[in-house]
């Protein structure tokens, strides 16, 4: 009999101590809300200009240095901040003479405004009051858009922008 009630008492207060493992973050799935961090542009290599290559191959090697040119931050309060580094790339000769060397700038443009995204359109006011509409793609934690409609200088080539949310 005793060892019923403490069976019985053992698996009260496994119930009792196990919680749900939700720690509050409910924005996975098709949400929006995290910081997303461009990290890949796709393009396709048989149509794909020497531009498109040569921006998917700067992507490609600053990524891997952990340096990321491009993240938005969507914010539950519909708030997103832009931030921007592209203007601020340097590219140059490495020590040895024989390759490119391009360090992660340091510096970037922060841009703060509202946002609305439904039905996967994203839609946001720019810097100069300009309303940006793009179609988005969210699988879990990788979003992706299409290069142009973002309109980023010297980042708007054609293919799809890849982000990652972190």
């Amino acid at each position: 009999m005793k060892i019923k009630y403490l069976l019985l008492l053992l698996v009260t207060g496994l119930f009792i101590s196990c919680s749900s493992d939700d720690d509050g973050d409910n924005f996975k799935g098709d949400s929006i809300v995290g910081l997303w961090q461009v990290y890949e542009l796709k393009v396709n290599n048989d149509t794909a200009s020497d531009d498109e290559k040569n921006v998917r191959d700067l992507l490609a090697f600053l990524t891997e240095k952990e340096c990321y040119l491009l993240s938005f931050d969507f914010k539950q309060d519909l708030t997103v901040t832009i931030e921007n580094s592209v203007a601020y790339l340097e590219i140059g000769l490495n020590s040895e003479g024989n390759g490119f060397d391009i360090p992660c700038p340091t510096e970037k443009d922060t841009e703060t405004t509202v946002y609305v995204y439904a039905d996967g359109q994203l839609t946001y006011t720019d810097e100069y009051q300009q309303q940006i509409s793009i179609d988005v793609t969210i699988d879990g934690d990788v979003m992706t858009v299409d290069a142009a409609d973002l309109d980023i200088p010297n980042l708007n080539a054609g293919g799809q922008l890849v982000f990652k949310r972190k």
